[in-house]
């Protein structure tokens, strides 16, 4: 029997001894793991922006008179010079003094010199576009045999599209000095006196104004019959295939941007990513007071689509989208998740998974995103990391996988 009780008593023991064991030796952590990547980083610049039509042009009353009721609508098409967007009717004695002429006649002068000023623009313009031009030829060889750097070229190939819009800029400025100049030129007609007659007269007919522009009606300013006087608004017209992008962002942010930068254009109505580049950074700043109060110094970031073809024909004027500007972008870049991050003695660190155990790392950060950072030191391509890590993690703390759901 004493045999048994020593034997019982062993087994006791060892019992014992394995429950504590297990009791109170270390579980471990679970945690969720991510591969330290190497690819392709870019630094945005992300802001709420809106479609703009590049060209709008305000139709005005060339002359007085009694307005005669717009039947156009905002959305309907007008054509270039054919399509008639009002009719004026002669109201006595407004049309019948000799001063309505005189003020005819003057902005027939007016109109002329627009017409002159344009014209020197534009030749001005095409100058500056063949310079342009040449320049990117001579580049875009340069670049295809690795000569200049892919920055160099971006900006090259981004005063190339600058010049090429201020020649559309310019051509459409003549265009439309050339139509106020025939309205001038209409509207002194509509007044002009009779030389065998002492008295001033003012002939009877409609003045009709013609459309300046092939696009459509984006407002209308006066819709009922009334009596106007010369220069008085009553048409917005545009064409909506003529589209850029307005971004304000912040003047600090705005130093960072270059003309030529690439642009994602999301949240626009569709899951598709817009592309466009930055055309100009506005000179000029402006006040703006925030959702929470704070008045910001903002500048506005003027957009071109990058592919015309790729753009959404159903985007029009004012239309809202966010816009990511690319600011830096790094090929082959060693990135670990800012989720992975976190401080240590005022220092960044990431807690690396090494044969089951979590592995305190110093590691040195350079550019971010919201999504990655750039790793400078500290880890390789080939690493994982813990993602989220808790208070529970230590130095040497075992780890194993949590299993996804």
């Amino acid at each position: 029997m004493k045999w048994l009780r020593l034997l019982f008593w062993a087994a006791l023991t060892v019992m014992l001894v394995i429950g504590g064991f297990f009791a109170f030796r270390t579980q471990p952590i679970a945690v969720d793991l991510i591969d330290v990547t190497q690819g392709i980083l870019e630094v945005t610049v992300n802001e709420d922006g809106k479609t703009r039509i590049m060209e709008k042009y305000i139709i005005s009353t060339p002359v007085g008179g009694r307005l005669r009721r717009i039947v156009l609508r905002e959305g309907d098409t007008v054509s270039c010079t054919h399509t008639i967007v009002a009719s004026i009717q002669p109201s006595n004695p407004v049309l019948l003094d000799a001063r309505a002429f005189a003020e005819a006649r003057a902005r027939v002068s007016v109109a002329e010199a627009a017409v002159e000023r344009a014209s020197t623009r534009f030749e001005q313009a095409k100058i500056e576009l063949e310079r342009a031009e040449s320049e990117y030829n001579r580049n875009k060889k340069l670049r295809d045999s690795n000569t200049v750097s892919v920055k160099e070229f971006e900006l090259v190939q981004a005063a190339f599209n600058s010049s090429l819009h201020a020649k559309r800029s310019s051509e459409f400025e003549q265009d439309i000095a050339n139509y106020e100049l025939q309205m001038a030129q209409a509207a002194l007609l509509h007044v002009q006196p009779d030389e065998d007659v002492s008295s001033v007269e003012t002939a009877i007919d409609n003045f009709e104004i013609l459309a300046p522009i092939d696009g459509v009606i984006l407002r209308v300013f006066l819709e009922s019959s009334t009596v106007v006087s010369p220069g008085t608004p009553i048409l917005e017209v545009g064409d909506p295939q003529d589209l850029e992008v307005v971004v304000d962002v912040l003047s600090t942010d705005a130093v960072k941007i270059q003309p030529g930068a690439t642009v994602y254009l999301e949240q626009w109505g569709d899951d598709e990513v817009l592309q466009g580049v930055v055309r100009l950074i506005e000179p000029s700043a402006f006040e703006k007071t925030s959702a929470l109060g704070v008045d910001e110094q903002r500048v506005n970031v003027i957009i071109d689509f990058k592919d015309d073809s790729n753009r959404a024909t159903t985007l029009g004027d004012g239309y809202r989208m966010e816009a990511r500007i690319v600011i830096w972008h790094g090929d082959n870049v060693i990135r670990v998740p800012t989720a992975a991050l976190f401080r240590e003695k005022n220092k960044w660190a990431v807690f690396k998974h090494s044969n089951g155990r979590a592995e305190l790392v110093y590691v040195m950060i350079g550019r971010r995103n919201s999504e990655y950072a750039e790793v400078l030191n500290g880890l390789q391509a080939t690493d994982q990391v813990i993602l989220h890590p808790s208070d529970k993690l230590s130095d040497n703390a075992i780890i194993v996988r949590r299993e996804s759901k």
